[in-house]
């Protein structure tokens, strides 16, 4: 057996010792949305990612480390309370692990959520954005190696990342909420760096309007396995050479933090319009 799937297997099998809810909708939380696991309609159980045996640890502040279990409007979901990034130094068959064991517990959608950097100059912190379309950089693609046969095809197609279906589903919920809601392309680089204002400038080129860290190579993953895929990105802040202020990692959570019961309003309605 291959010893990735392999791996895979035994991380659900673990979970699965411990839990046996099954989600309809997976859902990653990016920084600032931690909370939002915490206050489910109802939770049925949780599982940490150290209790899981080989399972990649979350090392950046804010993430906490566990999947949540539970309902949110009348949804059965699966909460990734902390996700795993290519720069905290993982293989990258390990940073979409978790996505892939999601698949593997039942969920049939993807709700991927993130903080982010803007490079479209109309964009602000506090803004949100849906995803339409991504551009992976500087990451490889968790594809690569031996194909995982009992996952999906060798070279699946990527015409469609982000669900038309569900994007049109998320932009109803936000109207209904009154929030403004962008729609454009992500773009995930390895940092940790933050880029540089030449790279930011490279990317407006190509097309990108927001970047980040992540994201990009677990709705890879995702689409692979066949999930349904939606995107919602959080602007904390504008990217180099776009602001006059030096760039941390503390701006980034405060901008997440202080954007977050809106943020968490648009999740949960979004889930409720999945789950219809």
């Amino acid at each position: 057996m291959n010893e990735v799937y392999e791996k895979l297997r035994a991380c659900a099998d673990a979970v699965r010792a411990r839990t046996d809810f099954a989600p309809r909708v997976a859902i990653v939380l990016g920084s600032g949305l931690g909370a939002f696991a915490d206050g489910l309609d109802e939770i049925v159980s949780a599982v940490d990612y150290a209790d899981i045996p080989g399972f990649p640890q979350s090392t950046v502040q804010g993430h906490r480390g566990r999947f949540v279990f539970g309902y949110e409007r009348g949804v059965p979901v699966v909460v990734m309370q902390g996700r795993v990034h290519y720069y905290e130094g993982y293989a990258i068959e390990d940073v979409v692990l978790p996505i892939r064991l999601m698949g593997l517990l039942g969920a049939k959608t993807l709700l991927l959520t993130n903080a982010v950097g803007a490079i479209n100059a109309s964009y602000r912190s506090g803004d949100f954005m849906l995803l339409r379309d991504h551009i992976l950089y500087g990451v490889p693609s968790p594809l690569i190696g031996a194909n995982l046969d009992a996952l999906g095809t060798r070279f699946p197609d990527m015409s469609e990342v982000y669900s038309k279906s569900l994007r049109d589903k998320v932009r109803a919920a936000a109207e209904r909420l009154g929030v403004a809601l962008r729609e454009g392309v992500y773009i995930q680089t390895s940092g940790p760096q933050f880029e540089t204002p030449a790279e930011i400038r490279a990317f407006a080129a190509l097309g990108a309007d927001v970047v980040g860290m992540s994201t990009a190579c677990e709705a890879v993953a995702a689409r692979h396995m066949g999930l349904e895929i939606a995107g919602i990105s959080c602007v904390s802040n504008l990217a180099a050479g776009l602001s006059q202020t030096a760039l941390t990692h503390e701006e980034v959570q405060a901008a997440a933090d202080a954007a977050a019961p809106r943020f968490m309003a648009l999740v949960s309605a979004a889930i409720a319009a999945m789950g219809e």
